[in-house]
């Protein structure tokens, strides 16, 4: 137990401290905020990659009250994509909704621009138009779990300087092929099997629980004493 002596006005001294307690409240309240919604962040581009900057930057933070310093001050540190963290934190289990039997995942060649699914968002085509084409057909995986979604493939016209040929997937969507060398490759596989896989099937999906949401928050909370003492000592101008 540490005594001090008080030399001077008792009440402007107490007034003082309790102003150096609401600014070290609410000092270690903000850094332990950020320091929780950094680690969130870092949860989820360690688990999926930079690709998934947008969902780690979903995470945003919050301080009560919003302007002023106060003794009970609150952060809070939510998602705009509730769902998706929520399904990695619990390791959800998808099923097809409205009594479907399968789940269309829609495959790299069906992103918007192409494979590498760069540019802008979507599907290059729906389950709807696959149906709609009279083209599509479904090949099984070896393990009997579900099924590929096809569109047969064709040549098309070369195109652009480099004379890139153009593979066109059930006369829906143009898939492209990239760099000439890596991808010319490739588009020579894919016509001799003469397909291209749009969508897997699959009956349910388990993922991968890889988000620990609430051990960050309980982390949080135990240091929070520590930080406010240290903030409360220093703004109180007292060495530890």
């Amino acid at each position: 137990m540490r005594l001090t002596a008080i030399v001077g006005d008792l009440r402007k001294a107490l007034a003082e401290e309790v102003r150096a307690g609401e600014r070290a409240a609410s000092r270690a309240v903000r850094a332990e905020t950020d320091a929780l919604k950094t680690e969130l962040r870092g949860q989820v581009t360690g688990s999926f990659g930079g690709k998934a900057r947008g969902i780690a930057n979903a995470w945003r933070s919050m301080i009560f009250p919003r302007t002023g310093q106060s003794l009970r001050p609150a952060g809070l540190v939510f998602t705009k994509v509730p769902n998706v963290i929520d399904a990695f934190e619990r390791g959800a289990l998808i099923r097809a909704k409205g009594g479907g039997k399968f789940l269309a995942i829609p495959t790299g060649f069906n992103a918007a621009r192409g494979r590498r699914g760069r540019g802008g968002k979507g599907m290059r085509v729906t389950p709807a138009q696959m149906v709609a084409s009279g083209q599509a057909f479904l090949r099984p995986f070896k393990s009997g779990r579900g099924f590929v979604w096809c569109l047969p493939l064709r040549q098309g016209a070369a195109t652009g300087r480099r004379r890139r040929t153009r593979l066109i997937a059930g006369g829906v969507a143009e898939v492209g092929t990239a760099n000439r060398k890596g991808r010319e490759a490739w588009a020579r596989g894919l016509l001799e099997q003469g397909m291209v896989p749009m969508f897997l099937l699959l009956p349910q999906v388990k993922l991968a629980k890889r988000l620990d949401v609430r051990g960050a928050s309980l982390r949080a909370l135990r240091r929070l004493p520590r930080r406010f003492v240290a903030a409360w000592e220093a703004e109180a101008g007292r060495s530890g």
